[in-house]
This record gives C-alpha cells, structure tokens and sequence, in this order.
C-alpha cells in the first residue's frame, strides 16, 4: 500500500494529548504504524552522561500513531484525508478538501 504521510510532511495531531499541535513529520516507522512528529507526543528522558554529552533529564519527541495524525492542506490549511491519483502516468497525492496536489 502506498503511503499516505511520509517524512517532511507538515500534519495536524486529530486526536489524544496533543490535540490541535502542529509539525513537521522527521521519521516514519510504516511496519509500526507511527510516526515521529517535531514537537509532538514530547517526554523526558533520563539519560547518563556518555562521551563528553551531558546527562540529565533530555526531551524527546516520541512516536505517535499514525491515525491520530491528519495531513495539512496545503491549499486551505487545516486537516485533510489523502487521495492518490494518476497524472501524466505517474501517481500522485492529492488533498482531498482542496483537490490540491501535495508531491509530484
């Protein structure tokens, strides 16, 4: 199956602790099912000092499942589902409030 979000997409969390945040997708797990999104689902870590990095407690982004985020239209803003479409012979995404292409 194609995949509806992949990495540097800006999307919108639809649901859970961080409703409404907004960010940009930095790595997609697809067998998984999550994603890790820049400033969402944000925990701290307790780590040791290793290396010349200082220890101490670190936040980090987290993954976040991939139904409760929603793709950002490009066209009216706001959160929109994924359609896949065929131009010139190549498939494309599209947002399907708008219609606008997303790739491509």
């Amino acid at each position: 199956m194609a995949a509806k979000l992949k990495k540097g997409d800006k999307v919108v969390v639809i649901a859970g602790r961080d409703l409404n945040l907004e960010g940009e997708i930095i790595r997609v797990d697809p067998k998984a099912g999550k994603a890790v999104v820049e400033g969402v689902n944000r925990q701290l870590r307790h780590t040791k000092p290793r290396g010349g990095t200082q220890g101490g407690r670190i936040p980090r982004d987290m993954p976040i499942d991939l139904s409760n985020l929603a793709l950002v239209d490009p066209a009216k803003g706001g959160p929109t589902r994924v359609g896949f479409r065929m131009e010139d012979g190549k498939k494309v995404r599209f947002a399907k409030k708008s219609g606008a292409k997303i790739d491509g």
